[in-house]
């Protein structure tokens, strides 16, 4: 009987240990996700605080472009001419004397220099002030030649007849032109 009694005592004893131990475990299983849970609010929490200042950040990044754009505006006048019918680098030569010029002064120049782009880059330079004027409403009085450069255009090949019935090949260069007018500050 004893024994009996100490057997039931210790499976009393062994059932009240797994209660124990389960309940135990239960609540360490309910911790552990309780802490689960809590860390993946504040992962959440860090990642919308993160997203609020990267959207904060590219704000400013656009506030700050808007104001440099409105800072760094200019007016700018320009015209073109195209296959011109003379070298660009006959060109080039009258363009050197009248860059960075007021547009007054560089017509002047233009007018009594005897060189055969002066006629290209004065009828060129006039297209340039009316469009100035114009379409973009700048002062006559403040425009300066701010960029002027003569670039190589299309070649147009010839054959001129030579000795012995050979051939030789004759080009007719021509350019094209630009003229950007600035006002001055």
């Amino acid at each position: 009987m004893a024994d009996e009694k100490e057997k039931k005592e210790t499976t009393t004893k062994k059932a009240a240990e797994t209660k124990k131990t389960t309940k135990t475990a239960a609540s360490k299983t309910n911790a552990a996700k309780t802490t689960a849970a809590k860390k993946e609010t504040v992962k959440k929490e860090e990642v919308k605080t993160a997203a609020k200042k990267v959207e904060e950040t590219k704000n400013t990044v656009k506030v700050e472009k808007t104001e440099n754009k409105s800072e760094t505006e200019e007016l700018v006048a320009k015209a073109t001419v195209k296959y011109a019918r003379i070298s660009s680098r006959k060109i080039a030569i009258v363009a050197n004397l009248i860059r960075g010029k007021n547009v007054d002064e560089a017509l002047a120049i233009l007018k009594f220099t005897p060189k055969a782009g002066s006629e290209v880059l004065e009828k060129l330079l006039k297209s340039a002030i009316a469009n100035a004027e114009n379409n973009n409403q700048m002062n006559h009085s403040k425009l300066y030649i701010a960029e002027i450069y003569s670039n190589q255009g299309p070649t147009l090949k010839r054959i001129r007849p030579a000795a012995k019935g050979s051939a030789v090949r004759i080009r007719k260069r021509t350019s094209n032109t630009t003229i950007v007018l600035k006002e001055r500050v």
